[in-house]
């Protein structure tokens, strides 16, 4: 497609421009000067037409574009235009304007159409061309119809200026801001954009009242901290954050905070305030916050005030990592450091460390019960240790369900467990044995098989003495309790045996 073909080529010629034909030669942007009458013939013919919307008409057939662009006719153009475009001259560029006006050029001139249909004697529109050698150029087009020509429009002149450094470096942003949106809302992390600058007004007046130390002063005012919470506004959120809280959209997200901020949040935020309050814009601390269908999260936080804004805090970048999974792992460790697993009581470890502290700090009253599984060992020789260990597991079972703080229970060996009862005297370890036994009883109801039976005994600390021998004392008790245990038994199994049977089971406390 050309504006002109080479046998319409119209040769330049003096144009009415009198005195300021130098200054169009010279001119530092593209120049051309255009003969639309015929251009305006075809329009005028199409309004008669009945056509009413020119940019519906000419989007919906390109080649009513073509047929426009047919129309007009290159009068002259001036020196920056043949450099811009790399050709030799007038007839050169008429000889190529199908590679210099392509592509998305049309929906570019289509915009100048409108606004001519529109009555209007100037125009502007942002497309592309290319030179001759193909090389993109960005321009602004600026034209107008020169006075005298309004009603013929044979005179048009057009000013093209060069803006591919700018539109390249717009491109480049653009990307760029992609680049970076795409980083943002596909972290894998969760990630926040907030407004902290109310949160810095409101300590910025607590400093000018002369505080110094802010700890204290939240301290004595924790409801500060609350106002500060309330006064953060969370201006985005990435994908991941909706995942991680169970959010459907950041609409609902934002509407519910107040049930993701609370409870055990309220601490580290505190902390968080405080090395603002010293000057400490990028932190990092372990907080707990919440899902919305309540699930506890543990997080790691990384706090930074963008750079530009430590005046203000207005842009404050907040990412979150999920530990939820690393703290369950470690307290499943820490679980295991002073429990033992097949009871879920505490085990030797811990009743030694807790043992030492009573010793050391007191109180100076603590109850010792000695608990002894009796049979144990001719279960696990009759029918095996898993029989054994079902045994111990029922009696971890009782003695988890009434030992309560500030009393501990704790298997200390493989049959033998004992419960420390500070600040308790020997009527409640007496009744703690006989609250046992009666679990035990009802225990045995709900288990076939082999009856649990404990043997127990319990002391209480004497002034002056140590919890070591409060142990030992108790321990004799326990073994006495086992003798008289054994010997009943005995006695049964040869009741038994005389009357032609033989009870296996044992008779639980």
């Amino acid at each position: 497609m050309k504006l002109v073909s080479n046998n319409d080529f119209v040769a330049p010629a003096v144009d009415n421009l009198g005195d300021d034909s130098n200054m169009f030669e010279v001119a530092p942007v593209s120049l051309w000067l255009e003969d639309y009458s015929e251009l305006k013939v075809l329009l005028d013919e199409w309004r008669q037409a009945g056509i009413a919307d020119l940019r519906r008409y000419l989007v919906a057939d390109r080649s009513r574009v073509e047929a426009c662009v047919s129309h007009m006719r290159i009068v002259r153009v001036n020196r920056r235009t043949l450099s811009l475009f790399e050709v030799d001259d007038l007839p050169h560029l008429v000889a190529n304007l199908d590679a210099i006006f392509r592509d998305e050029m049309f929906l570019n001139l289509v915009d100048e159409l409108v606004q001519l249909w529109d009555g209007k004697a100037e125009f502007v529109s942002h497309g592309v061309n290319y030179s001759l050698s193909g090389r993109r150029i960005d321009i602004q087009l600026k034209g107008a119809v020169l006075p005298g020509y309004e009603a013929s429009w044979e005179r048009v002149l057009i000013a093209v200026e060069d803006v591919s450094e700018r539109e390249g470096a717009r491109r480049l942003l653009a990307l760029s801001e992609d680049y970076s949106r795409g980083l943002f809302e596909h972290s894998p992390i969760s990630l926040w954009v907030e407004d902290f600058s109310a949160v810095k007004l409101l300590m910025d007046e607590v400093r000018e009242r002369g505080i110094e130390d802010f700890r204290v002063f939240t301290d004595v005012h924790p409801e500060f901290v609350q106002r500060c919470m309330s006064e953060i506004r969370v201006v985005d959120v990435n994908a991941h954050t909706l995942t991680l809280f169970g959010a459907p959209d950041k609409q609902t997200l934002l509407f519910r905070l107040r049930d993701i901020f609370r409870d055990a949040t309220t601490q580290p935020f505190r902390e968080q305030l405080i090395d603002l309050w010293n000057g400490k814009l990028f932190q990092q601390r372990e907080v707990v916050n919440y899902a919305l269908d309540g699930a506890v999260l543990h997080l790691h936080l990384q706090f930074s005030v963008f750079p530009g804004r430590e005046s203000d805090w207005s842009l404050v970048q907040v990412a979150l990592t999920d530990i939820s999974a690393r703290k369950k792992a470690e307290a499943y460790l820490e679980f295991l450091g002073k429990h033992d697993v097949l009871t879920k009581l505490y085990n030797r470890s811990f009743y030694v460390d807790e043992l030492n502290r009573l010793e050391r700090t007191g109180p100076a009253t603590v109850t010792v019960v000695v608990v002894d599984v009796n049979d144990l060992k001719a279960a696990n020789d009759q029918f095996g240790h898993a029989v054994g260990d079902e045994l111990l597991r029922r009696a971890g079972e009782v003695l988890n369900k009434l030992v309560e703080k500030p009393c501990h229970a704790a298997r200390i060996g493989g049959d033998e467990f004992v419960i420390l009862m500070p600040g308790s005297e020997q009527r409640d370890g007496e009744a703690m044995i006989a609250n046992i036994g009666k679990l035990v009883e009802l225990n045995n109801q709900f288990y076939p098989g082999l009856a649990l039976s404990f043997a127990m005994g319990a002391t209480t600390r004497q002034p002056g003495e140590r919890l070591e021998e409060v142990v030992r004392r108790a321990d004799a008790e326990m073994y006495a309790a086992k003798r008289a245990y054994y010997s009943d038994l005995h006695r049964d199994r040869r009741e038994s045996a005389s009357l032609g049977g033989d009870d296996l089971h044992g008779t639980p406390l």
